[in-house]
């Protein structure tokens, strides 16, 4: 059976949340009280609503009571985004997400009751810091305080070295996830390039420029890695 989720809230953040989630296979009930949004969506969501979504009645009209998941992103609207929130949960919702734009808003959507407080744009300032600082670092994750998973490109005093000559457990304190490479084939005549992707990487692969190693560590440790390579 597929999973509903409903995306209150259209903005860009709500717009891809939902369109994702079809891609997925799950079936989708979108929210926005604009018209434009709802058209704009209409042909890529499983139900596309027009409806105040502060409204008790018109949430309960649509049966967003029955839904697994809500995602409410009307973030910038801080009152409104709380009175939708608090609104699903005495509707019976068993399962919200919402995102935030400050911390004390998200501290107020958790108090209320809210499984997880997305803040997509400080995540996205994060993650642009980390690359700008770091021009090695290609992505960024933060797991917990002081942990991350972080996408490092391989530079010219790497390559050619194996994962033991680099010595990232022993040495830099980091664990590496997998490696990514670019490799080239020949198809019908034609070089075609794609990513491939290697999961249990052994201590005497070898790495080249190029590559991609995902490493997951201490903040402290993957910045002192890549300030040093």
């Amino acid at each position: 059976m597929k999973r509903l989720f409903t995306v209150i809230g259209l903005g860009r953040f709500g717009y891809s949340v939902a369109q994702t989630m079809v891609e997925k296979g799950c079936e989708v009930l979108a929210i926005d009280k604009d018209e434009e949004r709802i058209q704009a969506i209409s042909d890529i969501a499983t139900f596309a609503v027009q409806c105040d979504a502060t409204d008790e009645r018109a949430l309960k009209a649509v049966s967003a009571q029955n839904v697994d998941v809500a995602v409410v992103s009307i973030g910038e609207n801080i009152e409104a985004s709380i009175l939708i929130v608090q609104t699903l949960k005495e509707m019976g919702v068993k399962s919200i997400v919402a995102k935030a734009v400050a911390t004390i808003q998200g501290k107020i959507l958790k108090n209320l009751g809210v499984d997880e407080v997305i803040y997509p744009e400080r995540d996205a300032a994060i993650r642009l810091a980390h690359r700008l600082v770091s021009p090695g670092v290609i992505e960024y994750l933060e797991l917990s305080p002081g942990y991350s998973v972080e996408e490092v490109s391989v530079s010219d005093t790497l390559s050619g070295l194996s994962l033991e000559e680099i010595k990232l457990r022993g040495q830099h304190n980091l664990n590496i996830i997998g490696i990514k490479q670019q490799v080239s084939r020949m198809v019908k005549g034609r070089i075609m390039t794609e990513e491939t992707f290697n999961f249990t990487p052994k201590p005497d692969d070898v790495v080249e420029k190029g590559d991609v190693l995902v490493m997951i560590g201490q903040e402290k440790d993957l910045d002192r890695f890549c300030n040093d390579v």
